[in-house]
């Protein structure tokens, strides 16, 4: 492991920036992008690991928004909410995860489907500069003059329906830290959007095994379009997934694909009755109501399976954050199909309703090489779909190699405008994909 430095108080923080020690910084330890346990195979040169975690955590509300300062997670602003009769409009699947950070990622999580991702949500926010000196950005201000800036938005236009796009948006004053991966400073706080804390149903419904069949997925896919809003998330694990559950906590009968809905409470009769009537594919029969704490434990029970086993293995986590358009997810689909065959376990789940899904290898060592190069053809199919192949995760470290493509000189432009003006000392997550790719 590199030489780590903790921080106890954002003071510390702000002394250690004006030294100008090239540092990667983290908090929870939850990313999939950033192998924390191989740190020092792949932090090259003299680089500092800088731990946030122990800045002391604060929560305020601000009329309906909540202000976020220190090491606060999901699980604790959405108990905080509930007192105060709100609820958070993010539920990434690993709860423990700092809220701050999913800031540098633009996580997204299951809430995406009705309430859109970070930077849709955020308000304004604090950072530190490379000098430890904190500035305050605005979601409703537009981003600073930047060389290039006008050939980027251009460019990032055919994306801007996507969670997150192969690069940061950069157009708003708030975009500079968001999906920035800490590359141009350190968010201390944030003012976040909150939504009333209303009460939801949670219905699954059993699926055949998407390998064989996926038109009954494409078909509640496309029905569930019309209730955004009122279907708040649209998840997806298949029948892979349910071998990492204990027995007892699968659905069906174990051996069939599960799509997840929630449903604000209040319109479940009228979604209920308008939705799973356009389903000609799924029986009614197949369709079930499910507990809120049964539903986030099989939801979130399955990745952290998945990254335990692959630590035992020994390898890299190998799995796709991919998200496509409408057009081209059957397109998606059969392509997992097809690298399905390769004779490596995996499994595929994620935010079904988004068409951005997870699908993961589980390979021994010896078959990571394979798995790479099946990746590395799935990332050129999504380069022609004009899809976003990081939407949610960020590029970290492990996937840096994949990005390369999707960025020109015009993205590399800006980039390097931005690392001079913010980062003259290159002091910031030094290998990251602004520097690095």
């Amino acid at each position: 492991m590199p030489n780590t430095k903790s921080f106890s108080t954002v003071a510390d923080l702000q002394a250690h920036l004006r030294g100008h020690a090239p540092t990667f910084y983290h908090s929870s330890r939850t990313s999939t992008v950033i192998p924390y346990d191989k740190l020092e195979n792949e932090l090259k040169g003299p680089v500092l690991v800088g731990d946030l975690s122990k800045i002391p955590a604060e929560m305020r509300m601000n009329g309906e928004n909540l202000i976020i300062s220190g090491a606060v997670n999901w699980q604790d602003a959405d108990q905080f909410l509930k007192a105060h009769g709100r609820a958070i409009m993010t539920s990434p699947t690993e709860q423990l995860a700092l809220v701050l950070a999913g800031i540098a990622t633009s996580c997204t999580g299951e809430r995406c489907f009705a309430f859109g991702n970070m930077r849709q949500q955020t308000v304004r926010l604090k950072y530190l500069d490379q000098d430890g000196v904190e500035h305050e950005l605005f979601a409703d201000r537009p981003f600073p003059p930047t060389e290039g800036l006008d050939a980027y938005q251009v460019a990032f236009a055919g994306y801007a329906h996507y969670k997150n796009a192969p690069y940061p948006r950069f157009e708003m004053e708030t975009d500079l830290l968001i999906g920035t991966e800490g590359q141009l400073g350190i968010v201390t706080e944030l003012e976040l959007k909150t939504t009333a804390h209303d009460d939801v149903t949670h219905l699954f419904l059993l699926l055949p095994r998407w390998e064989q069949d996926f038109e009954p997925h494409m078909e509640i896919y496309q029905a569930v379009q019309n209730f955004r809003g009122s279907v708040i998330s649209c998840e997806l694990l298949d029948s892979n997934c349910m071998g990492y559950l204990k027995p007892d906590e699968r659905l069906g009968d174990g051996t069939q694909d599960v799509v997840f809905l929630e449903i604000l409470s209040r319109d479940f009769e009228q979604v209920y009755g308008e939705l799973i009537g356009e389903l000609k594919l799924t029986s009614p029969e197949s369709i079930f109501e499910i507990s809120s704490a049964k539903f986030h434990s099989v939801r979130a029970g399955v990745p952290r399976a998945v990254f335990e086993e692959n630590s035992k293995m020994g390898v890299k986590k190998m799995g796709t954050d991919c998200q496509v358009s409408q057009e081209h997810f059957a397109d998606l689909l059969g392509f997992y199909r097809e690298i399905s065959k390769l004779g490596v376990r995996y499994n595929l789940f994620g935010h079904f309703g988004d068409a951005h899904l997870h699908y993961n290898y589980m390979p021994r060592p010896e078959d990571t090489a394979r798995c790479q190069a099946e990746f590395e053809k799935l990332y050129s199919k999504v380069l022609l779909w004009h899809g976003s192949p990081f939407a949610e995760h960020g590029i970290g470290l492990l996937k840096q190699k994949f990005i390369k493509a999707f960025l020109s000189d015009t993205q590399r432009a800006v980039f390097r405008a931005l690392k001079k003006r913010h980062d003259p000392h290159s002091q910031f997550f030094p290998q990251g994909f602004m520097t690095a790719v």
